[in-house]
């Protein structure tokens, strides 16, 4: 298997860990940054930083050539929730337009996804828990509507992988329950996930891949 990834997205909270765990495991990656854009923090002798634009379908498959896979850790930050769901869908497009130049030599793509769309045990969805900031419902919403035309590609292989409902910064443990749908409960009641070990089932799906053409999620 080729280790070699194409990565947009790989400076934020999901993407900078992904990033670790991707080259502390051997693969070869690179980075692909808007122009003027902040550059990963981390330096490594598998890591190399080039330019391009995830809404640029040219500019994908040029990143994409000879890849085993093309990651998608990208944002539209979280100042103008709108902005943000329009941002998520046109990449996730974008992103599909730009493999499917590549025909048969076109890598998988693996994406970072949203928990809102994730079933709750009574049988709601995470965006209509009560008290969400719209700001945050809108962003779901985005992230939710990037999986619905996922799930209308047959001809690239995509995988949109959602963290648990908590999600932030701590500890990588190693250790992960894996779903599809459905929100994942530990046994304290609550969904969570630390980044690092969102991380850990990202590349662990990349090693081996388990959900094509599927959305899967994660938590203790």
């Amino acid at each position: 298997m080729s280790k070699k990834l194409a990565f947009f997205g790989a400076t934020g909270t999901f993407g900078s860990r992904i990033l670790t765990e991707a080259l502390n495991r051997g693969y070869d990656v690179t980075a692909v940054v808007r122009p003027g854009a902040s550059e990963p923090a981390v330096s490594h002798p598998n890591l190399k930083v080039t330019t391009g634009d995830v809404l640029d379908p040219a500019s994908v498959a040029e990143a994409a050539k000879g890849a085993y896979a093309v990651v998608s850790a990208v944002g539209g930050g979280y100042t103008d929730g709108k902005a943000h769901a329009a941002f998520v869908r046109q990449a996730a497009q974008s992103l599909v337009e730009g493999l499917r130049t590549l025909g048969a030599d076109a890598p998988r793509f693996v994406s970072v996804g949203g928990a809102g769309s994730l079933s709750t045990p009574d049988g709601k969805k995470v965006w209509d828990t009560p008290g969400l900031p719209e700001l945050v419902t809108q962003v779901m919403h985005g992230q939710g509507e990037a999986l619905d035309y996922l799930r209308t590609v047959t001809d690239v292989k995509w995988t949109h992988f959602s963290p648990a409902a908590q999600i932030e910064p701590g500890e990588r443990t190693g250790a992960y329950r894996l779903g599809l749908d459905d929100l994942i409960i530990g046994a304290d009641g609550n969904s969570r996930i630390s980044a690092e070990d969102y991380a850990v089932a990202f590349v662990d799906e990349l090693d081996e891949p388990k959900h094509v053409q599927k959305r899967f999620t994660v938590g203790y």
